[in-house]
């Protein structure tokens, strides 16, 4: 841990490169001081790694130690555990700053002060796709596995790529990695339209809904986003876009680079297609088809038809890169899933207790329906039981209806409070948890809310029995009562 006092001071607004300006321009760190606020994210902290890689001088700032600050202050990057303007270095050439930084943040405007320019996580990773072989995963949901999956695929088969993912996938080493410099593969989100910076070789568009409608307003706005995020891949580049989940023919008319589908239709230009071992059963293993010929078969450990899908997905953006069949077969083969999307935590008293990320309605059916698929409890005499923590008071106002009808597979539901993040309090007086269970019990479905973590521990350790399959489902720290169940079952 280093000092402000010892290593910070202020300096005059002076000029500053004209570089950093061009949205079209590739980036150059060399001998640059790259000041991260925010640093202690997962991309952040991989993309400092990356911007240390391409010779810059790397520093940073958060409010809390985590893991990732740990780990960047054991490889030789600066992390100071404040954000005040005294934070930012004299000699710092630019800032680079996490989504959740606003623009009245202390460390920015002495940033304005100085005359430094400050740019965006998204606007840094688009750029350093200038000039390299860029992968842009885009979509409403499935970003974060297949960039995994896709990540994995070319580790396994030798072609060393960098990457940044936003979620921690343990079998690729972390959520970031540094290989080789001229392929670069990331997530790209549509949150505040953040996938606008990004200037890839090869684009994925998984699936397009509505979402984050406190950005956009409505569909069409959305739909037109990632339209726009099409028309940013070079036009000697590919676009791979679902069949039937992206709305493809607004999302892709009229684009410059080569554009095909991918889908369980066979009309698809990637036909993907899940064996069946009985009527009411889906196996793992997965077919993939190429104008209807075969070009790789392999079994896909997590459950579900989204995860075959995005299999699918990764494996044919991997054989764009160079990766052979039989290689890509291999490792989908091999991949172990990731954190918190449908993450087996552990057993405590006959209850299996998962771990998910899902916060969209569509998110919350298609998992929810996989793990029954996958584990069956009502065979065995037991329930899934589902604590679902909302995301966002704006999200759950706008699709209030949609969550309502996402939980049939479960047999009980736990509501906690919603997670208040980038809300304003309009938005929070305007829906609550309450409303929520109000709307699920409705529609028939056993839903309580309790506002506090502890206390939903306590109600799943009197109600869980063995059999039961037990779901801590959203975005936010919801995951601390998965962990308390199974620590308080010891």
């Amino acid at each position: 841990m280093i000092s402000p006092a010892t290593s910070r001071q202020h300096s005059q607004a002076l000029p500053r490169d004209t570089e950093w300006a061009d949205p079209n321009a590739p980036l150059h760190f060399a001998q640059k001081n790259v000041h991260f606020v925010g640093i202690g994210g997962c991309g952040m902290s991989g993309l400092a790694r990356i911007v240390r890689a391409a010779g810059g001088v790397c520093s940073g700032t958060d409010l809390s130690p985590s893991e990732y600050t740990e780990a960047l202050e054991a490889d030789g990057i600066d992390v100071i555990l404040e954000q005040t303007a005294e934070s930012v270095p004299g000699d710092a050439d630019v800032l680079v700053v996490s989504a959740a930084i606003r623009g009245d943040h202390p460390e920015v405007v002495e940033a304005k002060r100085r005359g430094l320019p400050v740019l965006k996580y998204a606007q840094v990773v688009g750029r350093l796709m200038i000039g390299r072989t860029g992968v842009a995963i885009a979509g409403t949901h499935g970003k974060s596995t297949t960039t995994s999956m896709l990540s994995h695929i070319l580790l396994q088969t030798g072609l060393d790529p960098t990457f940044i993912v936003g979620a921690i996938c343990e079998q690729i080493g972390g959520g970031a990695r540094v290989g080789n410099p001229d392929m670069l593969v990331a997530e790209a989100c549509e949150y505040d339209r953040s996938f606008h910076n990004f200037r890839p070789t090869h684009g994925v568009i998984l699936n397009v809904e509505e979402d984050h409608l406190d950005i956009y307003g409505s569909l069409d706005a959305i739909i037109e986003s990632f339209h726009h995020f099409g028309e940013l891949i070079r036009p000697d580049g590919t676009l791979l876009i679902s069949h039937e989940r992206a709305y493809r023919t607004n999302v892709a008319a009229g684009l410059e680079c080569d554009v095909e589908t991918i889908g369980f239709g066979p009309q698809a230009d990637w036909h993907v297609e899940q064996v069946r071992q009985s009527k009411t059963r889906i196996r793992s293993q997965v077919v993939l088809r190429h104008e209807g010929e075969v070009v790789c078969e392999f079994r896909c450990r997590m459950p579900g038809e989204h995860m075959a899908y995005n299999a699918a997905v990764a494996a044919v953006t991997a054989h764009r890169m160079g990766a052979m069949w039989d290689g890509i077969a291999k490792a989908i083969g091999s991949f172990r899933g990731l954190g918190r999307r449908m993450q087996v935590m552990g057993v405590a008293n006959g209850v299996t207790v998962i771990d998910d990320y899902g916060h969209h309605p569509t998110e919350i059916d298609t998992t929810l329906r996989a793990l029954r698929d996958h584990y069956h409890p009502e065979t065995r005499g037991g329930r899934l039981i589902c604590v679902f923590q909302p995301h966002q008071h704006s999200r759950t106002r706008f699709l209030l209806d949609q969550f309502a009808t996402s939980f049939e597979e479960a047999d009980v539901v736990v509501v906690p409070e919603i997670y208040f993040v980038r809300d304003s309090e309009e938005d929070r007086r305007a829906v609550s948890a309450a409303d929520l269970v109000y709307k699920l019990q409705q529609r028939g479905v056993l839903a309580v809310h309790i506002d506090d973590f502890k206390d939903i521990t306590r109600f799943l350790t009197h109600h869980c029995k063995p059999n039961d399959l037990l779901v801590a489902m959203g975005a936010g720290p919801v995951w601390q009562i998965a962990k308390g169940f199974l620590e308080s079952s010891q």
